[in-house]
């Protein structure tokens, strides 16, 4: 099997990101697929990250701070911007078109012997933990695609469990509360686990105290004490039980970032039981990086990609976007999301009417709200100049139409606009 013909295995697989639906939330299927492996989740020490938001970002700091440690480490994480390669990397390196296509050809050998369909995100979890006990990692970062409990991942004994942080996303699965969507959240715990728990809603500590009686949460056990704008990132004090590190920077843009590295400092301590050494400490938090998570692909004019999909990811994005870089010039919006997502309230967290232009677009996606629906409710909400253009890459062109050097272009409401307006914006931007 060759890398295309791995890449149409999958695509003949039920997929909730074509069409946003799960049809067996359970672990039955993913079960069977790793038993037949040989359990490779077994081979290897276990990070197991969820949370509505930031997992993304925290995982990718827990996976920097540990290579820091001299550690060989795999990262499963979810969805890709570009290529589906993305997903499964050792030491920060995508696996290769070769590796992918023989893992993906031994993960369709043993779908026959186990008699089950397996989802594609399913069959990416299985070839995700095989190939990390074929190139012997010491240690994976796993990334739950959903919620939590029933997530394909959740076939792995974490070591070291995280909770980024609760709030309402996926609701149909897991709603129609906070509670509901912790309570799956918390489902990654297994016996023996250390746990970190980020969030700090009041209402969810009897649940998150019942399921980790011993977790390390933030606000008692762990915080980020400071946290200051710098250039390219953030300036951060974080104390934990093992130490006070001042004066931390890290690459990353937003206060909640702050937050997101508490957490996989707090995580990263968890694992060893100790500090982490200042010179380790700088060294993984320097090589931290995460396209599509408020990433600046231009300057001059300012050009923001943001993977915000949710109302509480809305908020943050327009916080970093208006506080943080405060833009003098035009202030132009690229946005575009799925139908599963409440238009109302995700333009409502990205201060739409704030927005000197607004340029709607289809994300691409069969799931993608058509921009003209996305440009009708922009208008409802207040904004004057709106426009509908289906194509991502036109979408872009059309904000970026005339702009001064001090003029900002923010692109968001869904990875898959996100991915789509990198590859773009890369090639026409110089």
């Amino acid at each position: 099997m060759n890398f295309i013909e791995a890449l149409a295995y999958l695509d003949e697989h039920s997929s909730f990101e074509r069409s946003g639906r799960v049809e067996d939330p359970s672990l039955a299927k993913i079960t069977s697929i790793t038993d037949l492996l040989g359990e490779p989740q077994s081979a290897y020490k276990v990070v197991h990250v969820t949370g509505t938001n930031g997992k993304g970002s925290t995982s990718q700091i827990i996976t920097k701070l540990l290579m820091a440690h001299g550690l060989k480490v795999g990262t499963f994480a979810s969805p890709h911007l570009e290529r589906i390669n993305e997903r499964i990397l050792v030491d920060g390196e995508p696996i290769s078109d070769e590796d992918f296509a023989d893992q993906i050809a031994a993960i369709a050998e043993v779908e026959v012997l186990a008699g089950v369909r397996p989802s594609f995100f399913e069959i990416l979890t299985a070839v995700a933990l095989r190939y990390f006990a074929d190139v012997a990692v010491d240690v994976a970062v796993v990334e739950v695609g959903m919620l939590g409990r029933w997530d394909a991942t959740n076939v792995v004994h974490a070591d070291v469990a995280v909770i980024t942080n609760i709030a309402l996303d996926h609701t149909e699965y897991a709603g129609p509360t906070v509670f509901d969507i912790a309570r799956e959240k918390v489902g990654i715990i297994k016996e023996g686990s250390d746990v970190v728990i980020g969030d700090e809603t009041s209402e969810l500590a009897d649940l998150f105290l019942e399921a980790a009686p011993h977790a390390a949460r933030r606000g008692e056990h762990f915080v980020c004490e400071d946290n200051h704008l710098a250039l390219g990132g953030r300036l951060i004090d974080v104390r934990t039980p093992y130490a006070l590190y001042s004066d931390i920077f890290i690459p990353l843009h937003g206060r909640h970032q702050g937050d997101n590295a508490s957490a996989a400092i707090a995580a990263v301590e968890m694992f060893f039981a100790k500090a982490i050494h200042r010179d380790v400490l700088e060294e993984g938090l320097a090589s931290v990086e995460m396209p599509g998570r408020f990433e600046v692909l231009h300057y001059q004019p300012l050009v923001i990609i943001d993977g915000a999909h949710n109302a509480a990811g809305a908020d943050v994005c327009a916080e970093v976007f208006f506080s943080d870089f405060d833009p003098v010039g035009s202030r132009r919006l690229v946005v575009g999301m799925l139908q599963s997502r409440d238009a109302y309230e995700l333009l409502s967290g990205l201060r739409v009417d704030e927005f000197d232009q607004v340029v709607c677009c289809t994300a691409p996606s069969p799931r993608g709200m058509p921009a003209r629906e996305l440009r009708d409710i922009a208008k409802e909400m207040g904004c004057d100049d709106v426009v509908a253009i289906d194509d991502v890459g036109e979408a872009c062109n059309r904000a970026l139409l005339n702009a001064s050097a001090d003029d900002a272009v923010l692109i968001t409401g869904s990875l898959y606009v996100v991915g789509a307006a990198r590859s773009h914006v890369l090639k026409v931007l110089p």
